[in-house]
């Protein structure tokens, strides 16, 4: 590494790219292109994108992978949609995926197809076969709200709610986008205050109608992808009256909240959404078994449904929320909208 031209200053470069160097750079530096393809051929430096160059012929880290296409895109470049939430941790990590960029409008920046190695690598004695994929590729995305979405990290990506509408917009449906949206908001935990400026600022021309509609249910309290569930499947599906969510209880002078609470519509029901995660925690389950005593102490009723339950049978659960609203007094005022169920109803 010390024989390259540019002595410590290639080398701060190379580090501060994850060892990686665009051909402009390379140029700077007084490699030309015939220097960097004797490079190539004796399998020492690697072709990563069109332009881009790995300095090692190791296979690529997810770091080196992420800088890459951040390289080829350009300083204006930004990580997006799959990558930006891979980046935030709001989806796992897939390497054989391409990596997803979003540049201004004007800028010429092309998708690029996955690069296969077409010339033996050589590091550390073994021989790297050719055939083997060295970077995924690049999808881009153009954007005229391009300066507004980006939040400067290292490699620039965009902010949490932009990356949550970007995920939503890209679905290929208007309820993909609904349920997208909802799952990514709750699950990440993006203030909902941050997705209605966005929107604001950054009128979507996809699926308005839907992200609206996701927007309220969040509104209304849903907080987790099984409480959507049971809200769109079970009570929207069925027809039934909407419960309070997050409805207030004081159990051993703490206040706790109900996922749902169907008090107002004169029948004190409560029904419990039972996360296998954050209820298998032992603070957590005590919790839960006071506030179930507290509700049969006072005379509430109460129902409890994990995931499998509301996702795949929605139905059952629906016919069994309605018992105890019967029995307490409510009426439906219109059957159920639920194609599946209808007959039994």
């Amino acid at each position: 590494m010390n024989t390259y031209r540019g002595g410590s200053e290639f080398l701060r470069l190379l580090d501060a790219q994850s060892g990686l160097i665009r051909q402009g750079q390379l140029s700077d530096f007084g490699y030309n292109r015939g220097a960097v393809r004797n490079f190539l051929d004796r399998g020492e430096w690697q072709r990563v994108l069109h332009g881009v160059y790995a300095v090692t012929a190791g296979p690529l880290t997810r770091e080196m992978m992420v800088h890459a296409a951040w390289l080829y895109g350009g300083h204006h470049t930004i990580l997006s949609h799959d990558t930006a939430a891979q980046e935030w941790g709001m989806l796992r990590v897939d390497e054989t995926k391409p990596i997803h960029l979003t540049v201004p409008y004007g800028k010429s920046a092309r998708c690029q197809s996955a690069t296969i190695r077409s010339v033996p690598g050589r590091t550390s004695g073994a021989v790297v076969r050719v055939g083997g994929v060295v970077h995924p590729g690049v999808v881009v995305h153009r954007s005229r709200a391009h300066i507004h979405i980006g939040v400067g990290t290292v490699v620039p990506r965009t902010s949490k709610a932009d990356t949550a509408l970007d995920l939503a917009t890209a679905e290929t449906t208007a309820r993909g986008a609904y349920v997208s949206l909802i799952t990514t908001v709750t699950n990440a935990r993006i203030p909902l205050n941050d997705i209605r400026r966005r929107i604001d600022e950054r009128t979507p021309h996809r699926y308005k109608g839907a992200l609206t509609a996701a927007i309220r249910l969040l509104a209304d309290g849903v907080q987790s992808t099984l409480e959507y569930h049971y809200a769109v499947d079970v009570e929207q599906a069925h027809c039934l009256p909407s419960a309070r969510r997050q409805s207030p209880v004081r159990v051993d002078g703490r206040t706790l909240y109900e996922d749902c609470d169907y008090t107002e519509h004169g029948v004190p029901l409560t029904v419990r959404l039972d996360g296998r995660w954050a209820h298998s925690m032992a603070e957590v389950a005590f919790r839960d078994r006071r506030r179930d005593n507290a509700a049969e102490l006072a005379g509430r009723p109460r129902l409890v449904y994990g995931f499998d339950e509301v996702a795949k049978t929605p139905c059952e659960v629906a016919r069994e929320v309605e018992a105890v609203l019967r029995r307490g007094g409510w009426a439906r005022s219109r059957p159920s909208d639920c194609a599946t169920c209808a007959p039994f109803w």
